[in-house]
C-alpha cells in the first residue's frame, strides 16, 4: 500500500485555527469565499488526489517520457489526468475572475496544492509553472497580451513555463546570452538555448507560453539589460485561434535522478528565421518581472518539501504497522509485534510527522500573509517577504532529510524500487535547487530581507516581538505548555542572537555572514516552525480543557512538545555556527583543499 491520502484533519486545522481562514475570507474580494465552502474543497481534491493523480505518480516515475524529432508523449495517463484536472476547474481556482478565474484565496490554494505534491509531484510542476507564468503575465504584461492569453492559461489549455537558466548561465543571471531583436511590428524574434524547462514540451496541452529572458542588440550589461519575453509555442491568431508552429523546439529532454513524470527539456529558440516573441513590460527591466513568477513559484516549492513528506510518512508509517521483525526492547510477552513498537521507529515517524506538521503551519501561515499583503495590509507584506526563503530554503531541506527517514523505516527494503520508498527520495532532492538554491534562498535572507532591509532587521525584530508574546501566553495558560515554552524561548534567544550578529558584522565582512547563512535560514524555520507549533498546542489543549474528546488535539500536543523538545535545541548549535563558527569555513588554504 502506497495510497496517498490527504490529511484533510490537519489541514483545516490549520487553515481555521492557527492561519485564520474566517479573517482570510473577509477580506476585501474573497466574499465567495467561506469555511464550508473550502470544506467542499478540499474533500473533492482529495478525491481528485488519490483517484487520479496518485494512481499515476509510480507510472511516471517508472515510464517517464519519450522525446523524438521535438515531439514530447508524457507518461501513460498523465495526458488524461491532465484533461480531467482543467475539465473540473483545478487550474483556475486561484486565479482573477476577469480572465475566467474562481479567484479563491491564495490561502485555499496551498492546502489543494499539497494534495496535488503529495499524491504526483512530477504532475503538479505542470500547473506549478502555469500559475506562475501567469502570475508575471497578470502584473507586468500589455492589457491586450493579457486578454490573448491569461483566459486560455487560467483555464488550463494553454500552459506556460518559466525560462532563465542557459549552459553557461546558471544562478548567474547576469551570464545570460540569449537575444532578441525588435522587427518594427512590435513583436520581437529570439533565439538561443535554455536549459532546464521544467514541462517545456509535451503532449498534454495545445499550447505552451514559454517566458524567455533575453538581451536586445543595445542593452547594458548584467541583471539590468534583460528583458522578458513571451514566446508561444504555437502563434495566436487576433480570433484566439492557434495559428503556425514558432521558431522553437525542444532539442531533448534530460534524464534526472527523481520526477520521471515530469518532462525538463532543453529548449533552443530561432534557428531559422528567428522565435516571435512579444516583449512583456518595459525593456531591460525582465529581471524585476520574472521574480514575480519566481517568488510564486519558490512559495509552491517550499510545499513541495510538505507534500513528499507527508506522502513518504504515510508509507513508511503503513509498513511500520505491517512489518513484523525482531524483539521488542524491554517486552517480556511472546507476542510477536510489528516495527512501530520499536523505539527508534517510532522516532522516527515522530520526527516526521511533527516536522512535516511545522512545515505545513508556516507554509499555509506564509499563505495567509499573501492574502492579507494583496489587501493592502504593509506589515503582512513585510512578513511574507521575510518567510519566502525560510518556506522555500527549510521546507525543502527538510523534505530531503525526512523522505530519506521514511526510507530508513523500510530497512533494506526502502532501498529496492520496487517498494516505492526510493523514489520520494529521489523525488524531493531537486526541490532544495530549483526556483533557487537553499543558499541562494539564506543569501536573499540574511542580505535583502535582514541586513539590507530599508530599515535593517525591522521585520525580523517585529516576528521576534510577536513570538515572545506566544511564549508569555504559553507559560500563562497551562502546565502542559511549560515545558514547550522554554524550549521556545530558548530558540527565540538563540535567533534574536544570531540575527543581531549578523546586523551587527554586515556591513564590515559581509563574506563571513554568507558563509553562515544556510544556518541562519535553518535556525529560522526551526523556531518559526516552533513557534507555530507552539500555538498549535496552546489551541488543541483549549479544546481539550474545554471538554473535547477528539483524539486530534491529543495528537497535536504530543507532536508540538515533540517537536519542542528534539527541534528547538538545535536552534542553539545553528546560533553557535553562525556566530563563533564562520571564520573557519575560510581556514583552509585553497591549495590545500
Amino acid at each position: 500500500m502506497s495510497t496517498y491520502i490527504a490529511p484533510i484533519r490537519d489541514m483545516q486545522f490549520v487553515l481555521n485555527e492557527v492561519a485564520g481562514l474566517e479573517e482570510i475570507c473577509a477580506l476585501p474580494g474573497n466574499e465567495e469565499c467561506s469555511v464550508d465552502l473550502v470544506e467542499s474543497i478540499l474533500d473533492e481534491a482529495a478525491k481528485f488526489a488519490t483517484g487520479v493523480l496518485d494512481p499515476i505518480n509510480k507510472v511516471g516515475d517508472r515510464t517517464g517520457h519519450v522525446c523524438k524529432d521535438g515531439v514530447v508523449t508524457t507518461a501513460p495517463g498523465f495526458k488524461e489526468a491532465y484533461q480531467l484536472f482543467v475539465e473540473t476547474g483545478w487550474n483556475a481556482m486561484p486565479f482573477s475572475p476577469e480572465f475566467g478565474g474562481q479567484g479563491l484565496p491564495a490561502l485555499v490554494s496551498m492546502a489543494v496544492n499539497e494534495m496535488w505534491k503529495g499524491a504526483n509531484m512530477a504532475f503538479g510542476l505542470c500547473p506549478m509553472l502555469t500559475g506562475g507564468a501567469i502570475e508575471a503575465i497578470a502584473h507586468h504584461a500589455s492589457d491586450e497580451l493579457k486578454q490573448k492569453y491569461l483566459p486560455k492559461m487560467v483555464e488550463g489549455t494553454w500552459t506556460g513555463t518559466m525560462n532563465l537558466t542557459e549552459p553557461n548561465a546558471g544562478s548567474d543571471l547576469a551570464a545570460i546570452s540569449s537575444k532578441a531583436k525588435a522587427v518594427g511590428d512590435g513583436t520581437y524574434l529570439v533565439s538561443g538555448t535554455k536549459i532546464f524547462i521544467t514541462w517545456g514540451e509535451h503532449d498534454v496541452a495545445e499550447n505552451i507560453i514559454h517566458l524567455v529572458l533575453a538581451r536586445l542588440p543595445d542593452a547594458p550589461p548584467g541583471l539590468k539589460g534583460i528583458s522578458l519575453f513571451l514566446v508561444p509555442k504555437f502563434l495566436v491568431n487576433d480570433d484566439g485561434s492557434l495559428g503556425k508552429r514558432n521558431d522553437l523546439i525542444c532539442a531533448s529532454i534530460e534524464h534526472k535522478l527523481g520526477i520521471h513524470g515530469s518532462p525538463t527539456a532543453v529548449m533552443s529558440y530561432g534557428e531559422n528565421e528567428g522565435a516571435v516573441g512579444y516583449l512583456i513590460g518595459e525593456e531591460n527591466k525582465g529581471i524585476g518581472y520574472m521574480f514575480t513568477m519566481m517568488n510564486h513559484a519558490r512559495v509552491n516549492v517550499g510545499l513541495e518539501g510538505v507534500g513528499i513528506a507527508e506522502r513518504a510518512y504515510q508509507h513508511a508509517l503503513w509498513y511500520a504497522r505491517e512489518r513484523v521483525q525482531g524483539k521488542i526492547i524491554g517486552d517480556t510477552s511472546s507476542d510477536k509485534k510489528t516495527i512501530l513498537h520499536h523505539p527508534d521507529v517510532r522516532r522516527m515517524l515522530m520526527d516526521i510527522k511533527s516536522r512535516t506538521e511545522a512545515m505545513r503551519t508556516l507554509a499555509y501561515y506564509a499563505a495567509a500573509n499573501i492574502d492579507k499583503a494583496h489587501a493592502g495590509d504593509a506589515a503582512a507584506q513585510a512578513r511574507v517577504d521575510l518567510l519566502t526563503p525560510v518556506v522555500k530554503g527549510w521546507s525543502t531541506e527538510q523534505g530531503v532529510e525526512l523522505s530519506s527517514t521514511a526510507l530508513q523505516v523500510f530497512g533494506g527494503v526502502g532501498f529496492v524500487e520496487e517498494t516505492g520508498a526510493a523514489q520520494y527520495y529521489r523525488d524531493s532532492r531537486i526541490t532544495t535547487i530549483y526556483e533557487g538554491t537553499t543558499a541562494i534562498q539564506a543569501n536573499d535572507l540574511v542580505g535583502r530581507k535582514l541586513a539590507r532591509e530599508k530599515v535593517p532587521g525591522a521585520a525580523m525584530k517585529a516576528l521576534l516581538a510577536e513570538m515572545n508574546a506566544t511564549v508569555n501566553d504559553l507559560v500563562a495558560a497551562d502546565d502542559r505548555l511549560k515545558s514547550i515554552a522554554v524550549n521556545l524561548k530558548n530558540g527565540i534567544n538563540s535567533l534574536s542572537t544570531a540575527a543581531e550578529w549578523i546586523l551587527a558584522t554586515y556591513e564590515a565582512n559581509p563574506q563571513t555572514v554568507h558563509a553562515g547563512s544556510v544556518p541562519f535560514l535553518k535556525l529560522t524555520g526551526i523556531v518559526v516552525g516552533g513557534w507555530l507549533m507552539a500555538k498549535s498546542a496552546a489551541i488543541a489543549v483549549k479544546h481539550l480543557a474545554d471538554g473535547s474528546s477528539d483524539d486530534f488535539y491529543k495528537a497535536k500536543l504530543a507532536t508540538a512538545t515533540y517537536f519542542a523538545a528534539h527541534q528547538l535545541p538545535f536552534a542553539a548549535a545553528y546560533a553557535a555556527e553562525i556566530t563563533g563558527g564562520s571564520d573557519s569555513v575560510f581556514g583552509l588554504a585553497e591549495t590545500l583543499f
